[in-house]
């Protein structure tokens, strides 16, 4: 077997194809040279400041949640699926039929349904099957075993090919099941590694390996947030590394694949520490931004003397859902519809809310300032 596995034949005559087994992580002698040392220490920088400014700021479990909201919809994007941020953060997403959308609130309800096992579950194959679970319920691709690993082979290719066509074939299914019970000791082990490489090693693994019959990408990339919280390593789940792959989709691939074909590891270690470093820069300079235009408008509304209560009732939820109607604010919020109509309008008044379209009636407003650093990237 070499370094990173070997190639296998399965079947014979016309049915004959090759699958790849991957060899069990850690990869035997890891070329950690200056080129690797120097961008694991901006990584491990990077993430420092980002827990540290994550643990201290008040507010950050807004950027959280927004945080994971804005992954999922780019997490998403990856695999080719087609929505908008505008549409994840629709007030009446519940009503929209569009398959796209269902797929973003999935991988939203799976993300945090992750964070909340992973405090009473170690990481492991039955929580991340769990996760698949919510995941796949429901959308396109439930008919695929939801929560089970696969029990067929897979292939991974344009669509349309087929066994004898695809780019990359994983491991057959008697295989995947030995690689994953050797992935879950992996990750519950005591390596010597940096975590920031251990984790770089384990993405790559996943995807590789290829368990489920659909989902593997996305289930892949949560994968990267649970391990650096299981490890300690983040606090708070507020590294996201979805819009560097995108940008880099591409490269993302390519850089897997020579680990397959050519044993190297270490081109793909320094890949995946460099959209680290990159994602966790960007996303504490978005948690500056936002935390400083939540206390730029916070006291704006405390100087509305005695209507600043409700709004900043409003204001608060309009932190966790930057796009609202009246009625189901009034709702939420458990205050009338003329009392949230009165505090949008003030809202309005002091330039934090836009009215996004032109109906007299199921009007629709918008807390721009905020939704333009969201949108960034995506």
């Amino acid at each position: 077997m070499e370094r990173a596995g070997m190639f296998v034949n399965n079947l014979a005559g016309e049915m004959a194809y090759r699958s790849f087994r991957p060899a069990p992580l850690p990869p035997i002698d890891l070329q950690i040279d200056d080129e690797m040392i120097e961008a694991l220490t901006l990584a491990t920088k990077a993430i420092a400041v980002l827990d540290t400014l994550a643990v201290h700021i008040p507010n950050v479990n807004l950027f959280v949640s927004m945080y994971v909201r804005k992954e999922a919809l780019l997490s998403s994007q990856i695999e080719g699926t087609q929505a908008t941020l505008e549409d994840v953060l629709d007030p009446m997403i519940e009503k929209n039929t569009n398959q796209n959308v269902a797929d973003v609130v999935n991988y939203i309800k799976a993300t945090e349904f992750a964070l909340s096992r992973l405090k009473t579950l170690p990481l492991c194959c039955r929580l991340l099957k769990e996760a698949h679970a919510v995941l796949m319920e429901g959308v396109r691709g439930q008919e695929k075993n939801p929560g089970e690993f696969r029990t067929s082979q897979n292939w991974i290719g344009a669509a349309g090919s087929t066994l004898r066509t695809a780019r990359y074939i994983p491991p057959n299914p008697s295989d995947m099941l030995e690689a994953m019970s050797d992935l879950e000791k992996y990750i519950n082990s005591e390596d010597s590694l940096n975590v920031l490489i251990q984790v770089a090693l384990l993405h790559y693994q996943f995807e590789t390996i290829h368990p489920f019959l659909d989902g593997n990408g996305r289930i892949g990339r949560l994968l990267i947030t649970l391990f650096l919280i299981e490890k300690k390593v983040l606090k708070t789940p507020a590294l996201y590394i979805s819009y560097y792959l995108k940008q880099n989709r591409i490269e993302y691939y390519d850089r897997m694949s020579e680990v397959r074909n050519k044993d190297n590891y270490e081109q793909w270690v320094k890949f995946f520490l460099r959209a680290i470093h990159f994602s966790a820069e960007d996303a504490s300079q978005t948690i500056e931004k936002l935390s400083g235009l939540h206390d730029r408008n916070t006291e704006k509304i405390q100087k509305l003397g005695r209507a600043s209560a409700t709004a900043l009732k409003v204001f608060h939820y309009l932190e966790q859902n930057p796009i609202i109607d009246i009625s189901k604010t009034a709702q939420e919020l458990g205050i009338s519809f003329s009392t949230t109509s009165g505090a949008i309008r003030r809202l309005e008044e002091q330039g934090i809310l836009v009215q996004t379209n032109n109906a007299n009636r199921n009007r629709v407003f918008s807390y721009e300032e905020y939704l333009h650093l969201l949108r960034k990237n995506t």
